[in-house]
């Protein structure tokens, strides 16, 4: 359950502090971590003591121990000399061992109950008694973030972004797939919008100024109770994937503000292509010159606003009115119009949906 990594760790600290030398074997007697670079082979000795009454002997100038998890022995410790000092540090260091079981066992449980749970894998009753054993808070203001990032994820990256994003007790950090991280983060009674972009923000910053590329965060919105994170999660994703596609400059993409796009992203293609089809009479937007949706665009930018728009394309007004009316035209549909605006802005949406769908099918 504990990495090598880890378990390592845990012994260089020992022996930094009391000068003995330690390893850790598994049960068959295979070394899993130790401070010294050249270890004897004890393979044949630790397979004895594991078979053995006892839960600790010395063996060719080692003091064996053995460590338990609850009652399955999971470990043996080495630690160097026959002395009752050394004695007492190998039952110290024992005992600490034991403790990182217990932690991380704990850890993966609740790691386990946090992924059921986002996945809606869990009755409500099996969520307030798990809850309640686990010791986790289930009224609390809570909300997902995703991170994706370029590579996908392994445990030792996971591990990482544990680390990258502080370790926080009462925040968890998992993974259902191995695209995405999950940060189930819990939230002050007065966080709002503005707070939680700026927790955004911080997780953005974190992970590009420690190498991650092409990072890409989408959150939900704010839920006060542990059975409606997975709806959190369920916004999350789907403001990750509708980002995208609708605002592919952005690297932080907040479920409230996907407006339209999330109701387009739900529409089924054949209803699509029927919509344009009845819109253009056959044609497309992407049959338009450069020139004119880069005009249409400034146009919706500047809210329909004629001067600002011609001001801001540094062209005469009656050059934009030109482009306006000849659009109009070949598509029926006047922009300054607030109606025929509104369906041209939704067409362009429409089609751009449609090609990002045929991408994902290649």
């Amino acid at each position: 359950m504990i990495s090598n990594q880890i378990l390592q760790s845990a012994l260089d600290g020992l022996k930094e502090i009391t000068r003995i030398e330690f390893c850790i074997m598994d049960t068959d007697g295979k070394l899993l971590a130790a401070t010294v670079q050249e270890q004897e082979n004890f393979e044949e000795d630790v397979v004895a003591f594991v078979e053995s009454p006892a839960d600790s002997q010395v063996v060719h100038g080692y003091q064996f121990f053995k460590i338990f998890d609850e009652h399955q022995l999971e470990y043996v410790l080495l630690a160097e000399g026959g002395s009752d000092d050394v004695y007492m540090v190998g039952k110290i260091a024992a005992f600490q061992v034991q403790n990182l079981l217990i932690a991380y066992k704990e850890r993966f449980d609740k790691d386990n109950f946090i992924k059921n749970l986002l996945l809606d894998n869990l009755l409500l009753v099996d969520i307030y008694n798990r809850a309640k054993k686990l010791h986790i808070d289930t009224e609390i203001r809570r909300v997902i973030f995703i991170i994706e990032t370029k590579y996908e994820k392994d445990s030792n990256a996971l591990e990482n972004v544990r680390g990258l994003l502080g370790n926080i007790v009462k925040d968890f950090v998992t993974a259902v797939d191995e695209k995405n991280i999950i940060v189930v983060k819990e939230l002050e009674a007065s966080d709002g919008h503005k707070e939680l972009e700026k927790i955004a923000q911080n997780f953005y910053d974190i992970l590009k100024n420690n190498g991650e590329e092409d990072v890409l965060i989408a959150y939900g919105t704010v839920v006060g109770d542990i059975k409606e994170v997975s709806k959190s999660y369920k916004e999350a994703k789907l403001a990750l994937d509708v980002g995208k596609i609708f605002f592919s400059e952005r690297s932080i993409i907040a479920y409230s503000t996907l407006g339209i796009g999330r109701l387009i992203y739900q529409l089924p293609l054949p209803l699509c292509k029927m919509f344009i089809r009845e819109v253009f009479e056959g044609k497309s937007p992407d049959d338009l010159d450069e020139e004119t949706l880069t005009t249409i665009n400034k146009f919706f930018e500047n809210n329909l606003n004629v001067s600002e728009t011609s001001r801001q394309l540094y062209i005469h007004r009656n050059t934009l009115v030109y482009r306006l009316d000849k659009l109009q035209k070949s598509t029926g549909l006047d922009l300054r119009v607030f109606e025929d605006a509104i369906t041209f802005k939704i067409a362009l949406m429409v089609v751009k949906y449609m090609k990002y769908m045929e991408t994902m099918e290649y």
